[in-house]
């Protein structure tokens, strides 16, 4: 990659880490990554509790369940515990002992009772330990399942503006990468972190019981390890955050590339997006080589010092049984204790890597249902029954961004049954009317009517469910061709089904796939060609008895036959529905009741085919090009 290509890329992504994983993406996961200590979205500081209060709210729908996890958990402390103090009388009573004490063959049965018991301990502990990591599986999965549900629930609820600025390969990253973090650290190291806390809590009690000199050596070397965790896990927790940014960039990337490799076959980008998909997985390297190092360098820090500890308590311990203030099993258990008093510490310290890989998953998994929904309707909604079909915008402003407006006081008007056509250049805000029309944004002036309603105060859903459209990207899920068909009406029959295919000229291609009606589609239909994708959506339109149709350049990949053959259906299917058409070609619009031409976000001309030709304006000047072209 040249330094050009690659100042580039850096101009690009620079700051952009946001667009890929929402509001605490925004760190800069390139080479200002590692500067950006502790900082969260904005410069803020990531709020660490709230997101671990709304994870424990998920698990409290298994409250029965975590309960006997944490009594297992219990169970096996206190088993551990009791298996490391029961060393004491076995050493003292049975290897060191006094000659005074029992015989030989005393001592030999006591010894076999003492291991009988610690083999019970020992079972009964693993029993425990077994139990605990079975039941928070359950947790875990079923806390994961309703994540995912509540997730793709609230995806539903989204406005089309969301998914217009956030690339799918990144909402795809979280409910894949960011939520199995989420499980990983649910099934194995909140258990851990439970079981630990009872293991220092116990392990402090029996240490000062034991010995209270050597207990107050180890306990003393708790503040340290606490401050020294904590200032390691401040800096790792932006590190996490950049990492999982950069991995939500990286599968976006990857997604979109995958998606459009025809088009970059065809313009030869691959070299191209080979540089820019490098410069990406060098961001998304570092991002993860400095998430690694924070978060891998407590282990080893916190273990070195716990040897330290554990040198120091030897030491004194030993200076102790020589003087004779100490016995050789208490020295023995206390020595398990300093080391099983920092075991939890350092499994905890290790396991910080999949805390912080988790939160910062659960984080971008929150934003998303954090984002504002669609607004609900006016609290004012009217109650309909029905939709005629009437549309009138009147003076309508709108844009998608502010300040800067894409139509301009649009004003016209369709009764039931009209079919309304749109012309004019690229970019003219034909498609925006019908953005408009099913309330994917709202306006910013003026008023749409329906059925004499402002269209503000009609339930969207209701709304919706009397609109059908057919746009110039179709869309098929995967399923068969009937289900595809019948997604424009689930209630529809099979018989309903093939009238619409033989409406819209699809019947007769459909015949002739190897399953017919009953051919699978997958891949958004990959195996039929762009044309029959194209009759099979005006088929699904077809079918629905929606009152308003739209249809956005819905001949656009159909040849000149067999766009003639769909207007022959169309018209049966226009006769009482009203119908926005919007449309380049213009012999699709001929027989529109009115036609309004568009120029950069006002309509500049109205009326039919003939008014508009006779007028000699800009329709007829268009009508002029395409006779030329054609």
């Amino acid at each position: 990659m040249n330094e050009e290509r690659a100042r580039r890329l850096e101009e690009k992504y620079k700051g952009k880490a946001g667009a890929a994983g929402g509001r605490s993406a925004e760190l800069n996961v390139g080479r200002n990554a590692s500067r950006n200590r502790g900082l969260g979205a904005q410069g803020k500081p990531a709020d660490a509790g709230r997101v671990i209060r709304r994870l424990w709210n998920y698990m409290a729908g298994e409250k029965k369940l975590m309960v006997l996890a944490f009594l297992s958990a219990v169970v096996f402390t206190v088993t551990s515990l009791a298996l490391t103090y029961l060393l004491r009388p076995v050493i003292n009573r049975f290897i060191y002992f006094d000659p005074a004490d029992p015989t030989p063959e005393g001592r030999l049965r006591g010894l076999a009772q003492a291991l009988v018991l610690l083999g019970l301990l020992y079972l009964v502990s693993v029993l425990a330990q077994y139990l605990q990591g079975r039941l928070m599986l359950q947790v875990s999965q079923k806390t994961l399942g309703r994540m995912r549900k509540d997730l793709f629930e609230k995806m539903q609820s989204l406005p089309v503006s969301y998914f217009d600025i956030h690339q799918a390969g990144d909402l795809m990253s979280r409910y894949t990468n960011d939520i199995d973090t989420v499980g990983e650290m649910l099934n194995t190291t909140l258990i851990q972190i439970i079981s630990g806390a009872i293991t220092l809590a116990g392990t402090v009690v029996l240490m000062l019981y034991t010995s209270l000199v050597l207990g107050t050596i180890t306990i003393l070397a708790a503040p340290l390890l606490t401050w020294l965790s904590r200032e390691i896990i401040k800096r790792g927790r932006a590190a996490y955050r950049a990492q999982q940014a950069a991995l939500g960039m990286v599968n976006a990337f990857a997604q979109e590339t995958i998606t459009g490799q025809k088009v970059v076959r065809v313009f030869g980008h691959e070299e191209i997006l080979e540089d820019e998909f490098d410069y990406l997985n060098s961001q998304l390297r570092r991002a993860q080589q400095m998430a690694q190092f924070r978060s891998g360098i407590m282990g080893p820090v916190t273990h070195q010092l716990c040897n330290v500890v554990y040198a120091l308590t030897a030491c004194v311990g030993g200076l102790m049984v020589a003087a004779g203030t100490l016995d050789v099993g208490g020295l023995t258990v206390s020595l398990n204790y300093t080391r099983q008093f920092n075991r939890p510490i350092n499994e905890i310290s290790m396991q910080m890597n999949t805390v912080f890989a988790a939160l910062a998953g659960a984080e971008r998994v929150f934003e998303v249902m954090d984002t504002e929904p669609e607004r609900k309707a006016q609290e004012t909604t009217v109650p309909m029954d029905k939709i005629r079909g009437e549309v009138v915008f009147d003076h309508v402003t709108f844009g998608y961004r502010p300040g800067l407006p894409v139509l301009h006081g649009i004003s016209f008007y369709a009764k039931k049954g009209q079919k309304i056509a749109f012309v004019g250049s690229t970019g003219a805000g034909k498609t925006t009317i019908t953005n408009l029309v099913t309330r994917f944004y709202d306006i910013w002036e003026g008023k749409i009517l329906i059925d004499q309603v402002p269209i503000e105060k009609i339930d969207r859903g209701f709304l919706r469910r009397n609109i059908a459209m057919v746009l110039q990207d179709v869309h098929l899920f995967t399923g068969t061709v009937r289900e595809n068909i019948r997604y424009g009406r689930p209630d529809a029959t099979d018989e309903e089904v093939v009238e619409a295919a033989k409406t819209a000229s699809a019947h007769h291609f459909i015949l002739h796939l190897q399953q017919g009606y009953d051919t699978l589609l997958e891949h958004d239909g990959a195996s039929l060609s762009q044309g029959q994708r194209q009759l099979l959506a005006i088929a699904r339109a077809a079918i629905s008895r929606a009152p308003i149709l739209i249809l956005d350049e819905a001949t656009s990949s159909v040849d000149t036959w067999t766009e003639k053959q769909i207007e022959k259906g169309m018209d049966a299917i226009m006769a009482d529905r009203t119908t926005l058409v919007i449309a380049h070609r213009l012999s699709t619009v001929r027989r529109a009741s009115a036609i309004m031409v568009m120029e950069h976000g006002r309509i500049i001309e109205r009326g039919d085919h003939k008014e508009l030709l006779e007028k000699g304006g800009r329709y007829a000047q268009l009508c002029q090009e395409a006779v030329q072209l054609e």
